[in-house]
């Protein structure tokens, strides 16, 4: 279902705030311009592509060949990843199958937090062949000085089912080399790039090299602290038992043509989920709510 960017503006539309844009043909583009920071999401996908608070670097990475198109994701941002993340059963899309399908406008406004737009997507014949379950699911997004981004998944059906999901956000970095993740010392992790070995972080997690660990069991606030740009991201979250942190490094960014050359050195991400062994069940008429902060500092 296609809904004109003449309708979507006469309807949610925010004077000199909030404005629907087409990125590409049938690609709708949220703008956001508010009195704290500027935005700008997909509703593909309800992906958050660009978050900027007043007087700062851009805090969110979009690939320089990054592919806006209709039933294809975009490379950066935060994608949702649900209701599994990573691979697929064998047919099945990777990390789930809405961050591909068109999500509905529910609700915009503004609040004392900054400009918020609500997004949703239930299920129907299509995700039904994908996914016997019914559902529904809905971003809130708050773009003010901090980035709130709120996943709510609804049990609709009468039967319980079980979900990974994630918040897959990646980071403007201003040298990957010069960039540390603190905040899971001490939190074992499986290493996919040994083949999900078992391992256990020791201090600050520090990159020369392709990385991409899950690491479980943890609710703890992130820091992302950047001696390139002196700045440190602060990542919050709740709902959340999994922090995954991946970077493609020289030969896995050759493997994705919506990536271009050399921007693994630019890009991180620290993602909040709940992956592998941290699944969540949901009984029906139930809910489960998984939230990400976002927030910046100087060094």
């Amino acid at each position: 279902m296609t809904v004109s960017i003449e309708s979507l503006n006469q309807q949610f539309a925010i004077p000199n705030v909030l404005r629907f844009v087409e990125a590409a043909a049938g690609v709708p583009i949220i703008e956001i311009t508010g009195e704290n920071a500027s935005a700008r999401i997909a509703v593909q996908g309800a992906q958050v592509l660009e978050w900027q608070p007043v007087g700062q670097q851009p805090v969110l990475w979009i690939s320089r060949a990054a592919v806006y198109q209709a039933g294809k994701g975009v490379r950066g941002g935060v994608p949702v990843c649900w209701p599994w993340f990573g691979a697929g059963e064998a047919g099945k899309p990777a990390h789930g199958f809405v961050r591909t399908r068109m999500w509905q406008v529910r609700e915009t406004g503004q609040n004392a937090q900054g400009v918020y737009v609500k997004l949703g997507i239930g299920d129907d014949a299509e995700t039904r062949e994908l996914w016997n379950h019914a559902f529904d699911l809905e971003l809130i997004v708050v773009a003010g000085e901090m980035l709130t981004m709120e996943l709510v998944t609804l049990n609709t059906g009468d039967t319980p089912f079980v979900i990974t999901d994630a918040l897959h956000t990646y980071f403007r970095t201003g040298d990957i080399t010069k960039t540390e993740v603190l905040g899971l010392d001490n939190t074992p992790y499986l290493d996919k790039v040994v083949g999900f070995g078992e391992s256990i972080q020791h201090g600050a997690v520090s990159f020369s090299g392709e990385t991409d660990r899950v690491y479980l069991n943890t609710q703890a606030e992130c820091v992302i602290d950047d001696a390139a740009l002196n700045r440190k991201i602060y990542v919050a979250k709740s709902g959340s038992d999994s922090t995954v942190v991946w970077n493609p490094w020289i030969e896995k960014e050759k493997g994705f043509a919506d990536m271009a050359v050399g921007e693994y050195q630019e890009m991180l991400c620290v993602e909040t989920c709940n992956a592998a062994s941290d699944t969540i069940t949901v009984a029906p008429a139930q809910s489960h709510h998984l939230l990400a902060k976002v927030s910046v500092g100087s060094n």
